[in-house]
């Protein structure tokens, strides 16, 4: 199995045994408070996730370690991958509240964006976050991405509209920001 390092953080492919972390993790609820779909994540939709979407080729999905003390914290994945385009969707949960802000969710992105520009071809890697994740917004950044615009009132969660930014980063500035990479 392949794993992806840099000074901080290291990612590899989920497997099916990482079933168990990846649940507990997604419904985590300060990590469901930060995605649009909120439905509970079970073990059993894991495993169809994995093998509709992982095993075919549409999502890569990867486990980020923290290199420190070797601990599984969360997940990093591309989504919606599309070749004949040369794009796909960026996503990224820490699960493990404890390691929120260490720098390991900007690390793992770098590493993902390196495995989708130099392995997979992909020329445009946009994701799509909640306007009041300020966080997420800045390590987004840290990693390279750039702002594209927002939605307004996109998304509506119980009653309520939330703005979304979308953000993105091409091959061509990726290589050019190479150097800040660990």
């Amino acid at each position: 199995m392949r794993i992806y390092k840099s000074e901080k953080a290291s990612i590899r492919m989920i497997t099916p045994d990482d079933t168990a972390k990846i649940v507990k993790w997604r419904n985590t609820p300060s990590v469901v408070d930060n995605f649009i779909f909120r439905t509970p994540l079970t073990e059993e939709a894991h495993l169809q996730w994995y093998k509709n979407k992982i095993l075919t080729g549409q999502v890569a999905q990867f486990v980020i370690t923290d290199n420190e003390t070797g601990e599984d914290v969360g997940s990093v994945y591309l989504r919606d991958i599309d070749k004949d385009n040369r794009k796909c969707e960026y996503g990224i949960f820490i699960g493990e509240e404890s390691c929120r802000g260490k720098g390991l969710g900007t690390a793992a992105a770098r590493l993902i964006l390196s495995y989708a520009f130099e392995e997979l071809n992909i020329n445009r890697v946009f994701l799509r976050v909640f306007a009041k994740n300020k966080a997420a917004i800045n390590s987004y950044k840290h990693a390279g991405f750039r702002v594209e615009g927002v939605f307004k009132q996109d998304v509506i969660i119980d009653g309520t509209a939330y703005d979304m930014v979308f953000m993105a980063i091409l091959k061509s500035e990726w290589k050019k920001e190479s150097d800040l990479f660990d």
